[in-house]
């Protein structure tokens, strides 16, 4: 190996768990959650994905990720989650996902949901979901590029 490849593959393994870190979970704790903490309103994440449908979680199984306390129906949801919580929890926190996409931040309703591409989005109202819906692709590629700023600023937000 030469010098500079070696100081190459030095830099790299130096580097690259500082920007794992910084490139954190895809929420960095902000999640939309009610007064108590709790994620989603309390719904189960993962019934989404099992049973097709929106269902309520229960205090008894709780899972603590992403500075949130999620609920599940069932200690089966709540491992699953808990062994792969990207996989599950909604995208962009759980605020409405075409919200996101015009550049802003409204509530998600757990009632108002669609999965695309194996990912879960939530919606503030019908009509917001029907125009995510309209153009799902379009509507995702913009929140997924906004989300970041939008982030950034509920984070801010939270601190003060």
């Amino acid at each position: 190996m030469t010098r500079k490849f070696q100081i190459a593959i030095v830099m790299m393994l130096l580097v690259l768990p500082v920007a794992l870190v910084m490139a954190g979970g895809q929420n960095e704790g902000v999640v939309n959650t009610n007064e108590d903490g709790v994620a989603i309103k309390g719904y189960d994440a993962v019934a989404y994905f099992t049973e097709g449908k929106p269902v309520q979680g229960s205090a008894e199984y709780t899972v603590e990720w992403d500075d949130a306390t999620w609920w599940f129906s069932s200690e089966e949801h709540r491992q699953m989650f808990a062994d792969d919580p990207e996989r599950y929890a909604p995208k962009y926190g759980g605020y409405c996902a075409y919200a996101a996409s015009q550049g802003q931040v409204a509530e998600g309703d757990p009632e108002l949901w669609t999965i695309h591409e194996d990912r879960l989005y939530l919606n503030l109202n019908e009509r917001f979901q029907r125009r995510f819906r309209d153009d799902l692709s379009g509507s995702i590629a913009a929140a997924d590029e906004n989300w970041p700023e939008l982030r950034a600023e509920l984070a801010s937000a939270l601190e003060e």
